[in-house]
């Protein structure tokens, strides 16, 4: 899968104990090094997704018309065609008659009748096979429980402690739910970045503020299409793709993107059409789930969704460049430089964009502006190494700074570019770098450079 494309892996802590996920850490980070590649991992937190317990037999069959019930105080292995259990002890609180749930992804609905201390009691409008631990949606969103379970916090903890490079909050409501994790992850020593995933109704009313604070954002399309409905979806998944770039910050699309692929060795036109429209509206990342996770073809669905980014990106720059900000004033001075280095890049014959960078703060900047032209963050830090796989346009080289002499300087730095056959003899080049070398944010200064190797 690396070998086919893949760029930031995803650890669900859903699935698997922490002995697992250590495990699996270990494993991708020795698989990532004989690649020769940085592989960005994710620590997915399970969050408060709202699920019905266990049946006496593991599922039932609802039919329109019958009467079920919800009641958090009933056994954990009682359910059976009356009622089951749910994972949730306020659901009663939070819902009233005439709310409409939805199980299982939205394929069963039921509409509430009445309460009766925890018991909720509703009718079945859509029925279907329900079985054991299935997803409890309320339609419209408005369901109480907090971001962060007791179970999300030492999970942060453990991917603080681990090096994970990211950590995605499910479920957020608002800024606060982004803030706490990115304070415990901290606390614990870790310094991943913070995505915010995007999948309540509540989210959407507050997603500037949550955009603000989060380091990444992801539009999490299965349960968040289940609480809006999948009309609006697709135009919300824009307009959060297009909030989030505006803020120079990075997007994620995730959630059945080429979900035929689990059992199918070709995904569908329409698959196709959804990947490669996420890309052209900006995306940085698009992800897959099942499809790799216990999918038959991980190979495939990876070298596929690979072959459509490339596809949509030569069909996207032959618009036209863009304006992306021309008309903005910048508050610092990396910044500064990273915008005049993609404009003159996309009005120079330059080859590919070369930045000397801590953080990989500058290189993010620079891949807010469409271009074809690569951006490679040189950088001796594994974990901005890593980091930067999430941002579109931008490549890893692993670069240890060994002078101060500007031309021995250009000199490694050319022999690294030429051994890698990043740029031919003679290419012309962008480079930044800052006055202050191992001092993040302090890129002040572009030079634009014929590739030279005897210099």
């Amino acid at each position: 899968m690396i070998d086919a494309g893949l760029d930031v892996a995803r650890l669900n802590f859903s699935h698997g104990d922490h002995d697992a996920q250590r495990k699996r850490l270990k494993l991708l980070r020795e698989v990532a090094a004989d690649c020769g590649r940085f592989v960005g991992v994710i620590g997915d937190l399970q969050g408060p997704k709202i699920r019905v317990k266990r049946f006496e037999n593991s599922k039932v069959t609802l039919s329109k018309g019958d009467h079920f019930f919800l009641d958090s105080s009933l056994g954990d292995n009682a359910g059976n065609k009356d009622g089951v259990s749910v994972a949730y002890d306020d659901l009663h609180k939070d819902v009233a008659e005439g709310d409409v749930l939805l199980l299982n992804d939205g394929q069963i609905t039921l509409r509430i009748d009445s309460i009766e201390g925890t018991r909720v009691h509703t009718s079945v409008v859509i029925g279907g096979v329900l079985s054991d631990h299935k997803g409890v949606n309320r339609q419209g969103g408005g369901l109480s429980a907090p971001a962060l379970t007791g179970k999300d916090r030492d999970d942060i903890r453990f991917a603080a402690e681990s090096g994970m490079d990211f950590i995605a909050v499910s479920f957020v409501r608002s800024a606060a739910d982004v803030e706490e994790a990115r304070s415990l992850s901290e606390a614990a020593g870790g310094n991943g970045k913070v995505i915010a995933k995007i999948e309540r109704v509540e989210a959407l009313d507050r997603i500037n503020e949550i955009i603000d604070v989060a380091d990444v954002v992801m539009v999490a399309r299965g349960d968040l299409g289940v609480e809006m409905g999948y009309a609006e979806l697709t135009g919300m998944q824009k307009r959060i793709i297009r909030l989030t770039r505006h803020k120079n910050k990075v997007a994620i699309t995730a959630t059945q993107m080429m979900e035929s692929m689990i059992n199918n060795p070709i995904p569908t036109r329409a698959e196709v059409s959804d990947v490669a429209n996420a890309v052209m509206d900006g995306t940085d990342a698009v992800m897959l789930s099942a499809e790799t996770a216990i999918g038959e073809y991980p190979v495939a669905v990876v070298t596929a969704m690979s072959d459509v980014c490339k596809g949509a990106e030569k069909h996207l720059l032959a618009t036209g460049r863009t304006t992306h900000r021309l008309d903005d004033r910048f508050e610092e001075v990396d910044e500064a430089i990273a915008m005049a280095v993609m404009y003159t890049a996309n009005h120079l014959n330059v080859k590919a964009i070369i930045a000397l960078t801590e953080s990989g703060s500058t290189t993010l900047w620079m891949s807010r502006i469409r271009s074809d032209i690569p951006i490679y963050a040189f950088t001796p830090h594994d974990a901005t190494s890593r980091r930067v796989t999430l941002y579109r346009g931008v490549y890893p080289v692993s670069f240890q700074i060994k002078h101060t002499d500007p031309r021995r300087l250009y000199r490694d730095m050319f022999s690294t570019l030429l051994s890698n056959e990043l740029v031919d003899e003679g290419d012309l080049v962008i480079f930044t770098k800052g006055d202050l070398s191992g001092v993040s944010g302090s890129t002040n200064s572009m030079k634009i450079i014929s590739v030279n190797s005897s210099i």
